[in-house]
């Protein structure tokens, strides 16, 4: 019985570091590729070791894109985008979770039947709104489509409801209104699930790109995606710097989860808990 055990942990081991092995050769080789010039990214056999090519790729990179202002403005729209999209969907999950009121179930199924739509269906529509506002190149016109986002109402809301009721009841017998009540109990008790909502908005943020690129037209205002997409040309792709450009988008959105990662489960997992 021993020795069935042991081996059933090591084939467990072996084929959980075979998976781990696996998921992060891509990194590596992008890590690799950053640092070799773009005629030995392809080469075959492959190159598996660091070169020294780092500082003349971010060089052309930086000539080709001009790389921090992409990178600024991706990381304005996504914290903005963030904040707000998490102050608007926390609203709308509390009065899902704990307010009883005619049409609740209606309302939030139309929410959740909104996440089966196609993005691609509501562009058009959105591109002459923003123009005719006179929001194109401007960052709201990239924020706002989304700030109501369906998918962080519905964790957020079953969050919410594992609140006890009692809890809120007290608050308002105390005289404390519903703002104060928002604000100063039910958010701080939702870090966790705020969190990991929040890891989630920021990479659907900052990886966006169909959007950016239409209401995006002027280089200036270019997010960091629509920038790297310039890179790929019509007769010649220099690798060395797509593959420096793609670690570069990817640092933030993993500083962004170590950071919050022990957040993430709780949060996810929120909703599974009955009051």
């Amino acid at each position: 019985m021993g020795t069935n055990k042991w081996l059933q942990k090591t084939f467990l081991h072996v084929f959980l570091l075979i998976g781990v092995v696996i998921s992060l050769a891509p990194f590596y080789w992008m890590v690799v590729g950053a640092t070799n010039p773009s005629g030995d990214v392809l080469a075959f056999p492959p190159k598996l070791i660091p070169g020294n090519f780092l500082f003349e790729n971010f060089k052309n990179l930086n000539d080709s894109i001009d790389i921090l202002p992409a990178v600024l403005n991706s990381a304005a729209i996504a914290v903005i985008f963030v904040v707000v999209s998490l102050l608007v969907c926390s609203a709308a999950g509390y009065a899902f979770a704990k307010f009883k009121f005619k049409g609740n179930n209606l309302i939030f199924g139309s929410f959740l039947l909104a996440m089966m739509i196609p993005y691609q269906a509501t562009i058009i529509p959105l591109f002459q709104m923003f123009a005719s506002l006179e929001w194109i190149n401007a960052f709201q016109a990239v924020i706002l489509p989304q700030v109501c986002y369906p998918f962080a109402i519905f964790l957020i809301r079953q969050n919410m409801k594992g609140i006890p009721d009692s809890l809120l009841e007290a608050a308002r017998i105390d005289g404390a209104g519903e703002l104060f009540i928002f604000f100063k109990i039910v958010l701080p008790t939702m870090r966790p699930a705020l969190a990991a909502v929040g890891i989630f908005l920021f990479t659907h943020q900052w990886n966006n790109f169909m959007w950016p690129l239409i209401v995006m037209t002027t280089q200036e205002h270019y997010t960091l995606p629509v920038a790297l997409s310039t890179l790929a040309g019509l007769n010649s792709i220099d690798y060395g710097q797509l593959m420096l450009g793609t670690a570069i988008s990817v640092l933030p959105v993993m500083a962004v989860f170590l950071i919050l990662q022990k957040h993430f489960v709780s949060g996810i997992l929120g909703g599974s808990i009955k009051e």
